[in-house]
């Protein structure tokens, strides 16, 4: 997870991944639309195959906490 990185001022503080302006979110949209792995590393070869697992580590962890609401 250490590739992850949150920097103010960066993408409008979005997550990105070691610092580059490429987002958690770019990724995901690229592989929810079906591009894989190489095709994306294709377009951004300076993302490597455990840049793309992070992302999907990533999702997966901010998936499972738990969240709570108040009802009024």
């Amino acid at each position: 997870m250490n590739r992850i990185t949150l920097e103010p001022g960066k993408r409008g503080g979005r997550p990105c991944i070691r610092g580059l302006r490429i987002t958690v979110y770019d990724v995901l949209s690229m592989l929810s639309s079906g591009m894989t792995h190489a095709e994306i590393q294709e377009d951004f070869p300076e993302l490597t195959h455990e840049d793309i697992l992070s992302v999907l580590a990533y999702a997966a962890d901010r998936e499972h906490q738990v969240y709570s609401l108040k009802v009024h």
